[in-house]
């Protein structure tokens, strides 16, 4: 279907991949109640938020093929979808730091970097220019994503407490990776700004 002007219909905002967007918006409290209301017992409640966390996260490569495959990219999409991966992972750092788990230092580090970018997204979206992730930001959510996982799923009950060093190596890597493409983002920002300023 095409409008008048010949170009393709903008997708209807509230389609399948923004609804599973949604979906993984609204999990991120329940994670955040398992994992303190285990108060870093590694019962039952903190395997179930491991396994929360890691079904979300995975929804956001789900909905994300879903939409091309299909032309449901929305500019909505564009902004909910980071925001979900960013309350997720943030919030999740947050309560392991909170259960003593994980040094402030690290979490402050990666949600400054995670609400930064996201607030210049929305200055951005009120001047009519959407930003979607880059490369380098896509790495670092699966980076992210996967320390996070190890580091909510207690394995060192099953594996040994070797599986702390492993923790600590993703969890670095995460960080390097988080300070790297918000860089990166930096560096779009005064190309973005720059350009703005040519065509005005």
């Amino acid at each position: 279907m095409t409008s008048s002007a010949g170009s393709p219909a903008r997708s209807a905002n509230w389609n399948l991949p923004n609804a599973i967007t949604v979906v993984r918006i609204l999990a991120a409290p329940v994670l955040f109640w398992m994992l303190l209301a285990d108060a870093g017992a590694d019962g039952w409640l903190r395997w179930a938020a491991a396994v929360l966390f890691i079904l979300a996260i995975a929804t956001d490569g789900i909905d994300g093929h879903i939409a091309r495959s299909r032309g449901l990219v929305t500019d909505l999409g564009k902004i909910l979808d980071p925001i979900a991966d960013k309350l997720l992972t943030s919030g999740a750092l947050v309560c392991l730091s909170i259960l003593g788990e994980l040094p402030w230092w690290v979490t402050a580090i990666i949600v400054a970097r995670e609400v930064g970018i996201t607030v210049w997204r929305l200055v951005e979206l009120r001047r009519g220019n959407v930003v979607p992730a880059s490369s380098g930001g896509k790495l670092k959510t699966v980076v992210q994503s996967v320390a996070i996982s190890f580091a909510l799923a207690p394995l060192w009950l099953v594996l040994g407490e070797w599986v702390h060093w492993v923790n600590g190596v993703l969890m670095t890597a995460a960080v390097v990776l988080t300070l790297w493409s918000g860089l990166l983002y930096v560096r779009d920002a005064i190309r973005l700004a720059r350009a703005t300023r040519e065509a005005s």
